[in-house]
């Protein structure tokens, strides 16, 4: 005796074999509208944004072209129509400004090569070995980025003084490493924290030494936090001004903030040139771009790495 069983009826996203009429066309269409206007809506946003972010750079680039009588002038332009690189001829022809780039560069080299060594080197030994007083290291690390560094200026201007380091590439590294170090230990560490242990051992029992293995296997995995925490170093070198003004007091020994300074001080008796103002303000950012344009790829993969390890 068959049993009789009702038809089921399934809707035309479920059944493949059913053909698609345009009731069903229409009611898929209008379920995924909502969801394309949310879409476009947080892109237009984020565009928005963008923009607004971007307007100041864009701004000073804008300047640095115009004469500065068209600066001064009430109505804004916002296109440089007519402009010229007149306003950078006379910045680069000022002869302070290549010692204080070579000034900057010497630094800031310095300071993320050493920056990087002493954080990859200690991020290795707070996350892969168990020691006496490591949280106590840990808790340091975290303590010393909460001083002010404002506070420490006459100590670190006496204890520069006294080894004859002031107005020295080797004194203005080491107080900026120094200052530097602790929060480039802490990111590395969640990188390194995020690479199992276990991969070296596996390299090991395939005949790799514990240092081949290192380099091998977890020394590429760590290349995005290299770049992420250089890419800290490198900005905090370079825009640096408080302790350069500190130290480096000889116009011969100026990095690129303070010859900016001194260049703006210099057209003070005259009127202000800020249109070679800007020209000078946008030579001092196009280093910091070319690297970003260089890194900027492991450096998202890095930061975002780094937000979800450790």
């Amino acid at each position: 005796m068959s049993t009789l069983q009702p038809e089921l009826t399934l809707p035309a996203a479920a059944n493949p074999s059913r053909p698609i009429d345009a009731a069903d066309a229409k009611a898929v269409a209008k379920a995924r509208k909502p969801r394309r206007t949310r879409k476009w809506g947080w892109s237009a946003f984020a565009i928005v944004i963008a923009l607004i972010w971007v307007f100041p750079v864009y701004w000073m680039f804008n300047s640095s072209m115009l004469p500065n009588r068209t600066l001064q002038s009430f109505i804004p332009t916002f296109f440089p129509v007519g402009g010229s690189f007149q306003n950078f001829s006379k910045v680069v022809s000022d002869g302070k400004f290549y010692n204080a780039l070579g000034m900057s560069v010497a630094i800031t080299l310095t300071v993320v090569f050493f920056c990087l060594i002493f954080a990859f080197l200690a991020s290795i030994a707070i996350s892969r070995f168990r020691f006496r007083g490591r949280k106590s290291f840990v808790l340091a690390v975290l303590l010393v980025q909460m001083l002010p560094a404002e506070g420490l200026f006459i100590a670190q201007y006496k204890m520069m003084s006294s080894v004859g380091l002031l107005n020295s590439i080797v004194g203005v590294s080491i107080i900026y490493t120094a200052a530097v170090v602790p929060f480039t230990i802490w990111m590395l560490r969640g990188f390194v924290a995020g690479i199992p242990a276990e991969l070296e051992e596996a390299a090991m029992v395939d005949g790799l030494s514990r240092t081949q293995a290192f380099l091998r296997i977890t020394f590429p995995l760590l290349a995005p936090g290299l770049v992420a925490s250089g890419v800290f170093a490198f900005l905090q070198a370079w825009n640096e001004f408080t302790v350069a003004l500190v130290l480096l007091q000889s116009e011969e020994s100026h990095t690129l903030p303070l010859w900016l300074r001194g260049f703006i001080q210099a057209g003070a008796t005259r009127e202000t040139d800020w249109g070679q103002v800007m020209a000078a303000s946008t030579l001092i950012a196009v280093p910091v771009i070319i690297f970003f344009l260089i890194v900027q790829g492991r450096m998202t993969s890095g930061l975002v790495s780094g937000a979800v390890k450790g």
